[in-house]
């Protein structure tokens, strides 16, 4: 897990700091004084993005996911960790009434979203709907029970928690300004001596190399959520990878992705994949939130 290479490069009043981590290319800008401190952040940040997926990674055989998800229908005690992303994995079931659902992820044992034209039948679906629903495992902290058969996943809203780790535990370490990017979700810290603020772009789902446009980010988060690497294409039609659980089909999303700024990365990451969850209402849902947004059809 920690012989993965880490990158650090001089910027003209920052350093940049990368590395690969679930699945996805991580930076870490950091406008600090010297090469040894920049290096001790980047390691600091690296070693916590894989900390963390190794955790929660269900590609493992080692961690506790794993263990709940072969655990055949058997109690399994969590630590504090585990416990507290199951109780916002709770919170956001609740909240999306059901459409947010951390076990959904045994639809893609019938489902493959990498630019194919393969559809699963109707009865593939239906054949697998009975391993999905919160409703159907038992959560008393610090125990959870799954049914034989069901599977969790953190794949949702593990990267977004990751950021924000990190930038907790770099702020401990200095209270310079950082931009932390773990594949398009971002959170900032500290102030630009600068009093600049950062630039990012958003990412355009029709010309992924071409940002469509640059924020302009001081403080706070922001995450994107869509099908721009993850979809397929079926007699013309394009399915988009975020899947009704309810369903086991794809949502019949009117956009093709959803930015939302907020104090969180983790927050910013639940709005976003709420908003396009709710197919032609994404923006009054967001509307609702009172945060910023931006949204590509």
């Amino acid at each position: 897990m920690n012989d993965r290479p880490v990158r650090l490069i001089a910027a003209d009043s920052y350093w940049i700091g990368s590395f690969e981590a679930m699945a996805s290319p991580c930076e870490l800008f950091m406008e600090v004084d010297d090469e040894a401190q920049a290096k001790r952040l980047l390691n600091i940040a690296a070693h916590e993005a894989w900390r963390i997926e190794s955790k929660f990674s269900r590609y493992l055989n080692d961690n506790p996911v794993h263990l709940i998800n072969n655990s055949g229908g058997k109690p399994v005690e969590v630590d504090e960790e585990v416990a507290q992303l199951l109780d916002f994995a709770r919170f956001c079931w609740q909240l999306s009434d059901g459409l947010f659902d951390i076990t959904s992820g045994v639809l893609r044992r019938i489902w493959c979203f990498d630019g194919g034209n393969q559809l699963p039948s109707p009865q593939q679906v239906e054949q697998i709907l009975p391993l999905v629903g919160w409703h159907k495992l038992t959560w008393a902290r610090p125990c959870l029970t799954l049914p034989k058969g069901m599977e969790i996943d953190f794949g949702g809203i593990g990267k977004e928690y990751a950021v924000d780790r990190t930038l907790q535990l770099l702020q401990q370490q200095t209270d310079r300004a950082l931009l932390i990017n773990y594949g398009g979700d971002i959170c900032t810290g500290g102030i630009r001596l600068t009093n600049q603020p950062w630039s990012v772009g958003i990412e355009n789902p029709s010309h992924p190399d071409t940002p469509k446009g640059v924020l302009k980010i001081s403080r706070g988060a922001l995450a994107t959520s869509g099908d721009t690497r993850r979809y397929l294409l079926h007699n013309g039609k394009r399915y988009g990878h975020l899947l009704n659980p309810k369903t086991g089909w794809p949502i019949d999303a009117s956009l093709r992705s959803a930015t939302v700024a907020a104090a969180t990365c983790t927050e910013a990451g639940l709005l976003a994949t709420l908003a396009l969850l709710q197919g032609p209402e994404a923006e009054a849902f967001l509307q609702i939130q009172s945060v910023q947004y931006w949204l590509t059809p």
